[in-house]
C-alpha cells in the first residue's frame, strides 16, 4: 500500500501471514459449530494485536488507531467473526476504561484487556434503542455506595467468552433539564463484572453471519455493584459512546475493506483456474469487467477508512470523513461478497468456500455500528442539511 510507512506494512504482511497460516485452517469448522475459538484469540494476544493502540506504559505496543485497523483488515479477508473480535475487543472493551477509567480502574482491568487475557463487551443496544440510544431503557440507581442495575441488552459483543472479563452499561441514572426547559435522561456507563449475582448472560445468538463471533443477550435483576464502578462522569455515557462509536466506524470500515479484499483474492484466483469450455473463465470480458470492478471497490474504501484514520491519529475532526468510510467499505463488501459468489457459481454457495461466509457475513457491516441510513445522516449533518 502506497501511503503506509515501513513499519505500518510489516505489520500488515505479519497478520496477514497469521491470518492465512492459522485463522484461515479454522475458520469454516468455527463458523459451522458457532465457536469463537479461545487459542487463536490467545495467539492474537502474544502477537500483540489487542494491545496495538494503547502506549506501553499499560502494556500496549505504542501504535495507534491505523495500526489497530490494519490488523482488522488482514484478519477480515479471511474470517470477519475473528476480525470482529479484535475489533470489539478493543474499541469498545479497553478503550473506554483507557479513556475514561480512573487510576484503579486501568490498574485492575487493561493489563488483561491489553495483552489479550481477558476481553470485554460494551452493553449499549437493547429492544428498543439500537440507532436511537436516547431510548435506553436499562436503569442505575445509587443506593448508599452501591448501584443498582436493571434493565436487558442484546447483540453484545464478547460478552460470554470463556475469559470476559466484564460488560460497560450505558444505563439511565437520572434526568436533567436542558436549557430550553425540556427534560432528557442522564445516561452513564458503569462496569458489571461477569459472575455478578442478578447478572445472566443468555445464549449465544444463531446468526446469519459472525457466526463465531461471541454475541449474547443480557439482563440485570437488581444487580449490585460499586459505586466506583462508574466509568468516566456521571451523565457523560452517551458522549463517551459516541465517540467510540466515530472510531468504531473507521474500525468497521477496515473490517469491511478487508472482507471486500478477500473476496476479490478468492475470485481472481478462482477465475484463472477455473475452465469452461476449454478457457478459463477469467478470459471472458464479463468476468474481467467484474473482477476489476471489485478491485476499485477496494481501492476506493481503503483510500477513505485510511484518510478517516489518519485524520483520528492527527487529532483532526473525523467524524464526516468515518461515516463515509464507513458507508463506500460496508457497500463494497456486500457488492464483491455478492459478485464473487456469483463467479464461484454453484461451488460460492457452499459453506466451506470463503466467498460464502462473506455472503453471510457481510450485510451485517450496513447495519452495525449505525446503519448506512445513519451514516447519510451523519454526512447530511456535517454538510449543514437538516438530518
Amino acid at each position: 500500500m502506497h501511503d503506509l510507512t515501513d513499519e505500518e506494512q510489516q505489520l500488515y504482511d505479519m497478520v496477514c501471514e497469521f491470518a492465512d497460516t492459522v485463522v484461515a485452517p479454522q475458520a469454516y469448522e468455527a463458523d459451522r459449530t458457532h465457536e469463537l475459538s479461545m487459542d487463536v484469540v490467545a495467539q492474537m494476544g502474544e502477537l500483540g494485536l489487542f494491545g496495538l493502540p494503547f502506549p506501553e506504559e499499560v502494556g500496549g505496543q505504542g501504535g495507534d488507531y491505523m495500526a489497530l485497523c490494519l490488523a482488522i483488515e488482514a484478519l477480515a479477508r479471511v474470517d470477519q467473526s475473528i476480525a470482529i473480535t479484535l475489533e470489539a475487543g478493543v474499541g469498545l472493551g479497553a478503550m473506554p476504561v483507557f479513556r475514561h477509567g480512573t487510576e484503579e480502574q486501568k490498574a485492575r482491568f487493561l493489563p488483561d484487556l491489553v495483552a489479550g487475557r481477558a476481553l470485554a463487551g460494551f452493553g449499549l443496544t437493547e429492544p428498543e434503542a439500537g440507532s436511537d440510544a436516547g431510548a435506553t431503557r436499562t436503569t442505575a440507581v445509587l443506593d448508599g455506595d452501591e448501584w443498582v442495575v436493571n434493565g436487558s441488552k442484546q447483540f453484545i459483543t464478547n460478552s460470554g467468552t470463556p475469559i470476559t472479563s466484564f460488560v460497560t452499561v450505558t444505563a439511565v441514572t437520572g434526568e436533567r433539564t436542558r436549557p430550553d426547559g425540556s427534560v432528557s435522561k442522564e445516561l452513564s456507563t458503569i462496569i458489571v463484572p461477569n459472575g455478578t449475582p442478578g447478572f445472566t448472560v443468555g445464549p449465544g445468538y444463531d446468526k446469519s453471519g459472525w457466526r463465531a463471533s461471541d454475541t449474547h443477550p443480557l439482563t440485570f435483576d437488581d444487580v449490585r455493584v460499586p459505586a466506583d464502578n462508574l466509568l468516566g462522569a456521571r451523565g457523560r455515557g452517551f458522549a463517551n459512546f459516541l465517540q467510540a462509536l466515530d472510531e468504531g466506524r473507521i474500525a468497521i470500515a477496515a473490517l469491511a475493506t478487508g472482507a471486500a479484499q478477500g473476496c476479490l483474492d478468492e475470485a481472481l484466483a478462482y477465475a484463472k483456474t477455473r475452465n469452461v469450455f476449454g478457457v478459463p473463465i477469467a478470459s471472458h470480458q464479463y468476468i474481467a469487467f467484474t473482477i476489476a470492478g471489485m478491485q476499485a471497490r477496494v481501492h476506493t474504501a481503503r483510500l477513505a477508512w485510511h484518510d478517516a484514520a489518519r485524520r483520528a491519529d492527527a487529532g483532526l475532526p473525523f467524524k464526516k470523513e468515518a461515516a463515509i468510510a464507513k458507508l463506500v467499505s460496508s457497500d463494497a463488501a456486500m457488492l464483491n461478497a455478492r459478485d464473487a459468489t456469483q463467479i464461484f457459481g454453484g461451488m460460492g454457495f457452499m459453506n466451506e468456500t470463503t466467498v460464502a461466509r462473506h455472503y453471510r457475513d457481510s450485510k451485517i457491516l450496513e447495519i452495525g455500528e449505525g446503519t448506512n441510513e445513519v451514516q447519510l445522516m451523519v454526512i447530511a449533518r456535517e454538510l449543514g442539511l437538516a438530518g
